[in-house]
Formats: C-alpha cells, structure tokens, sequence
C-alpha cells in the first residue's frame, strides 16, 4: 500500500505568483517615490533655514562693521578712554544699547532671533569690539511643520 501524491500546479499558479511579485514590487516603487518627495521637502526646508540663518549674520556683521566705523572715528578724536566710551554711547544707532562697556542688539526676520553683543575695548587696543554674546533662538508654532 504505497501511496504517493502528487502535486502539481496548473498554468494558472505561475500567473498568480507572477501577479504578487509585481504587485509587491509595485507598492516598494511607490513607497520609496513618496520617500524621495519627503526628503526632497526636508531639504527645501533645511535650505531655506540656512539661507534665513546666514542672513541674520551678516546683517550683525554689517552692523557691527558700521558700529566699528563710528568707533574709528571716535576714537581719534577722543582724548581718554571715558570720553571714547560716552561718544560710542551718545552716537550709537537707535535700537543698539550700551550698558557699561557691552552694546547689545537683535537682528530678527520674524521667525528667528540673533541676540548679538559685543564689548567696547579700551581705546588703542587692536581691535575695537569682541564678541560676547551671538545666540540664534528660533519661535515655531505647529503650523510652521505642517
């Protein structure tokens, strides 16, 4: 009593498999179409904080290359160090501060904030300024991300 079985499959299994495969292959194609759509998204978006962030910073060099200018003038004509400070202080532009030796000032587009100071050093010093303060903050709502 040996009995063995056969199994065999029709022309219509080939098809069938044949049929998964490119369905499977075609959901992986579409999968990654709509990732590549999405980095492509990230990227613009990366780009556009990029070029928004280096704007800020060189609109605080531009200032802080002006406030070196007025510096420059100042300090020939000033004859001590306190009178060099108090001309700094008198001519700085309007929305600039001056609190004892250290300007401070913001540079904003609205989504991002660079708070920048710098302090006066004493006159006839090589350089006019340093940098104590260059902090970029940033306010999102949700509706920034959608």
């Amino acid at each position: 009593m040996n009995r063995q079985s056969r199994i065999s499959f029709g022309p219509g299994a080939a098809s069938l498999i044949l049929i998964v495969v490119i369905l499977s292959m075609s959901v992986l194609g579409i999968l990654a179409l709509m990732n590549a759509r999405s980095d492509i998204k990230l990227s613009d978006r990366s780009v556009q904080v990029v070029q928004a962030t280096y704007q800020l910073n060189e609109n605080a060099e531009r200032r802080l290359a002006s406030l070196d200018a007025i510096a420059a003038r100042y300090a020939v004509i000033s004859e001590t160090d306190d009178d060099y400070a108090a001309a700094m202080r008198a001519f700085l532009p309007v929305d600039m501060q001056m609190t004892d030796r250290v300007i401070s000032w913001d540079e904003t587009d609205g989504v991002r904030t660079l708070e920048c100071a710098v302090t006066l050093n004493p006159k006839g010093e090589g350089s006019r300024f340093t940098w104590t303060k260059h902090r970029l903050t940033a306010t999102t709502t949700e509706d920034t991300w959608n």
